[in-house]
């Protein structure tokens, strides 16, 4: 797995030359095999293009652990990206709230290299703040108590340490009791809290652009806080439009596979 700390000349700095993509939520499933035909059509005629591809989070409906990187359903989509970095293109993977299981095996197997939730970076001359989304929707607290739990180094020892296959049952009823909570709370619930976003910009010394997903809410919004002109720009799932951002040193613009 590559490590941000070991690049003396920041690869995360983008030159002003070429075009970077940004994208998130994919949920990638045997159960959704045309979203994956979607996906490798992607990283072949797209991302090939691109300088950088980023994901933040949640490529995956779920991920129980490295040792699942044999799964027939895996397979293609690590070659594809191990082809996709063997050209050029420098891969960067956050995890989300559905795959914060995958490590390094993963990475090294990919060829991408495994960001910091949040991590900034210098991207086309500007200062942009990359998160999945999901720590700053403070408001559904039970949620923000589940993910603090997953996240200890304890918990995930632990787990970990379970056979695979009862991981992924685990995993399945977690999922099942979390679309039945989410039935239940407001869209307003599940959203970002606006102090919350304005917290980790403001720790983070005014970012021109925040990009992050989770909320499946793909917007541009325009963002004034302490006399700086800020932009937080939100990406879209992809279970209907494959949406993914653009961004060169003209700026950013939203594309959808289906549109092209």
């Amino acid at each position: 797995m590559k490590n941000l700390g070991d690049k003396s000349d920041n690869q995360l700095s983008q030159s002003l030359m070429g075009h970077s993509l940004f994208i998130s939520d994919l949920h990638l499933c045997a159960s959704r095999p045309h979203i994956t035909t979607v996906f490798l059509d992607f990283l072949k005629d797209t991302a090939s293009q691109a300088s950088a591809l980023y994901i933040l989070g949640d490529l995956f409906e779920y991920w129980a652990g490295d040792d699942d990187i044999q799964d027939v359903h895996h397979q293609p989509i690590i070659s594809a990206f191990k082809h996709l970095a063997d050209a050029g293109t420098k891969l960067y993977l956050m995890h989300g709230n559905r795959d914060f299981l995958i490590s390094s095996e993963f990475c090294d197997a990919a060829g991408m290299t495994l960001l910091p939730d949040p991590s900034l970076i210098n991207l086309h001359g500007k200062t942009v703040l990359l998160s999945h989304g999901d720590d700053l929707c403070t408001d559904d607290v039970e949620y923000q108590k589940f993910r603090l739990q997953v996240r200890t180094a304890k918990w995930q020892e632990d787990f970990l340490k379970l056979p695979l296959q009862v991981r992924k049952n685990q995993i399945e009823t977690i999922r099942m009791r979390s679309e039945h909570e989410k039935s239940q709370k407001s869209m307003q619930i599940m959203d970002v809290n606006q102090a919350a976003v304005e917290h980790l910009l403001t720790i983070h010394h005014y970012p021109e652009m925040l990009i992050h997903g989770h909320t499946h809410r793909p917007h541009e919004h325009k963002i004034q806080l302490d006399g700086h002109n800020l932009t937080r720009w939100v990406l879209g799932d992809w279970y209907e439009q494959g949406s993914y951002l653009r961004c060169d040193q003209f700026g950013c613009k939203v594309l959808s596979l289906l549109q092209e």
